[in-house]
């Protein structure tokens, strides 16, 4: 669960903060009672920050992943997900 401090607070609990973040806790700094940083872990950042591909490089990868285990997606899957209604009447 993440934590919430004031800006004025967190200034006041530094050692505090850092210990919650560090064991995984994310921090909320706020500034007039509205969010304006989030305090991570190390790892947290570092995996956030990962380069994880391009859209094509990822959608590629969960292709072949799908093809290696012999799952098929085909059209037929995708059948009536789709709403084709045209929608409300609108009076103008």
């Amino acid at each position: 669960m993440e934590k919430q401090y004031s800006v004025a607070d967190a200034k006041n609990s530094l050692t505090s903060i850092i210990h919650d973040v560090e064991t995984g806790v994310p921090v909320k700094l706020t500034r007039h009672g509205k969010p304006v940083a989030i305090l991570l872990s190390i790892r947290e950042y570092d995996f956030l920050k990962k380069n994880k591909g391009s859209f094509w490089q990822l959608l590629m990868e969960f292709r072949n992943s799908m093809e290696k285990e012999g799952i098929d997606i085909s059209d037929s899957d995708f059948a009536g997900l789709r709403d084709v209604t045209s929608g409300r009447e609108v009076n103008i």
